[in-house]
Order: structure tokens, then sequence, then C-alpha cells
């Protein structure tokens, strides 16, 4: 099921027309400006009647570093049994979940308006996007950094700027370097690091201990996973298993292609033993501690922080 809020607005199942659904929207919301009105009419209006059975639905999650694509089922159906910012509904059939590095960027950059829905054409999206999700190659991009679909909408910058770096990460620290790489931002949080070498690691790739010498408490092993394949249940339980081996009072698992469902329905009993790392989450250290990492690193991994001024997103309330 795919759902959109605005949820001051009824059942709008009977309404003929665009001129229509605006007559709706200016009555439900009369704190809102024209232009902010006809931006949610054309939004709303491909989602009521524009959509078809069949068409292919891309949804970013915003928790995890995934595009979850699926197809329509049905019409627009107004579900009153459902919370009030979930009434508004299209079934959909949800069939493959694609981690973004894995995403051309310039879909990736049409993916990043601040749109709640919008329909994406340009550069042959369609078809690019069926060839994830068949698992064929993807189709080449005939202009990488276009504006996204319509031109002019307000874009999120920073969804940009975090998928160039995690594509660029991506492709310079594969394997054994992304090892590296969490190594080094555990060390500069004040942790004393041993890195294992290239190749089997008896289920641990760094060891991280507090105090000077990395005696003290807390101990931690960490397992890193540089694929773009989601990590099991299985594989997270082997790490708990390497613990015990290693007297580690906690572990933290790395997992550049994130974690798979059974793992997400483990997270609250592994609270206080594993901390689950997605690219969202090691990116996030990254920046947190970039300053601080080593000249080599930094110079490897090129970055500015710069100030962007927001403007307000004319998206859904």
């Amino acid at each position: 099921m795919a759902v959109v809020g605005w949820e001051r607005l009824g059942d709008l199942s009977g309404v003929p027309s665009r001129e229509a659904l605006l007559a709706e929207l200016e009555e439900a919301y009369p704190d809102k400006g024209k232009n902010t009105l006809l931006n949610w009419l054309g939004q709303i209006w491909p989602f009521l009647r524009e959509m078809q059975p069949g068409d292919l639905v891309a949804l970013p999650l915003k928790q995890r570093p995934l595009v979850v694509l699926g197809r329509v089922k049905g019409p627009y159906q107004y579900r009153r049994e459902l919370p009030p910012p979930c009434r508004h509904t299209r079934p959909v059939e949800w069939i493959k979940e694609i981690p973004r590095t894995r995403i051309d960027q310039d879909l990736l950059y049409s993916l990043g308006a601040f749109m709640t829905v919008c329909r994406i054409q340009r550069n042959n999206a369609e078809e690019r996007f069926r060839t994830y999700l068949e698992g064929q190659p993807s189709l080449p991009s005939a202009s990488p950094l276009e504006t996204p679909e319509g031109g002019g909408e307000a874009m999120d910058l920073e969804a940009v700027a975090l998928d160039q770096i995690r594509s660029f990460l991506s492709r310079r620290f594969k394997g054994h370097r992304l090892t590296e790489l969490g190594a080094a931002v555990l060390s500069v949080q004040g942790y004393k690091v041993w890195i294992s070498p290239e190749g089997p690691d008896g289920g641990v790739d760094i060891l991280a201990g507090s105090g000077e010498l990395g005696f003290d408490r807390p101990r931690i092993a960490v397992q890193v996973k540089s694929t773009d394949s989601p990590v099991d249940i299985k594989t997270v339980r082997e790490l708990q298993g390497a613990m015990k081996n290693y007297q580690a009072d906690h572990g933290l698992f790395v997992s550049w292609g994130g974690f798979k469902q059974s793992v997400d329905k483990e997270k609250a009993r592994l609270f206080f033993e594993i901390r689950l790392w997605d690219s969202d989450d090691l990116l996030r250290e990254i920046l947190r501690f970039y300053e601080k990492l080593p000249e080599d690193l930094q110079a490897e991994l090129p970055l500015k922080r710069i100030w962007v001024l927001v403007s307000p997103p004319e998206g859904e309330p």
C-alpha cells in the first residue's frame, strides 16, 4: 500500500476534476497560499486519477538507504479505519528493495525532489527502473545531473549531496578499505583499535578498546561488510559468537548494504549488546568526525562543509 497525507481532506473518490479538487483544498486549507495549493493539486491529482494498475512506483525510504520498487495494483481508496495521516491510499505490491548505491545518480537526483508524488520520465527513467526491478545491468544515462521532473521544484540538497558521497565511498572504499575507514572513525573517538589483516578474520574485522592501551572497557568487536547485499540475522549471530571468543563487551556490525527484516525484528533484543550501522549510519559518523580523521584519509575523501539557505518545501503539510 502507498499512502499520502493531507489529513484535512476527506474521501476524494467522487472528486470529478482537478478544478473540484482545488476547491476541496481551498476549503480544507484556507490558511495556505494559492501557489502552495496548486503545488499540492499537482501531487494529489496524479495519485488520485493518473496512476494506473501496473505502473511502477519508487519509494525512497527515509530511515534506511534504500529505494523500494513496486507496482500499482488498483484505484485510489479512502481507508477510514486507518489513522488520519494514512487514509488516502493506493494498493501497491512492493516487490524489491534496491540500495541507493546501486541506483544511477541522475535518478537519485530526480527522487530528491521535495514533492511527495511526482512522475519521473526524463532520461528513460521508467525503463531503467525496470532493469533494477528485474536485476539486470543498469541502462546508460544521457545526462547525470539534470534537474528533476517539472524543472524548478525545491530539491532536498542534503539528500543529493549524501547520495553523491555515498556513491563515492562505495567505489573507493570497497572490501578491506571500508574496514580501515571504520577503524579510523573509532580511533578518533578515543578507542585503541586493532585491524584484522585481509583474508579470513575469525568473525571480527576490528577490535576496539578504551583506555591508553586499549585494555579498559568497553571492549568492542566489529564486523564490516562492504557488499550491497543486506545482512541476515544468522550473520549477526555469528558476531555474537565471536564477541565471546574475543571477550568483547559489545559488538558493532557495519553493513554497507543494510540489514534484512529478520535483523530489524531483533533490534530491540540486541540493543544492549550490538549496534547495527548501515551506510547512512557510517556516513553520519564520518561527517561527524571528519575534521579529526587522518590527513591521508581526508585527501582520499575530499569533503567541504557549506551553508545552504533552505527554502520551506511546498510539499505535504
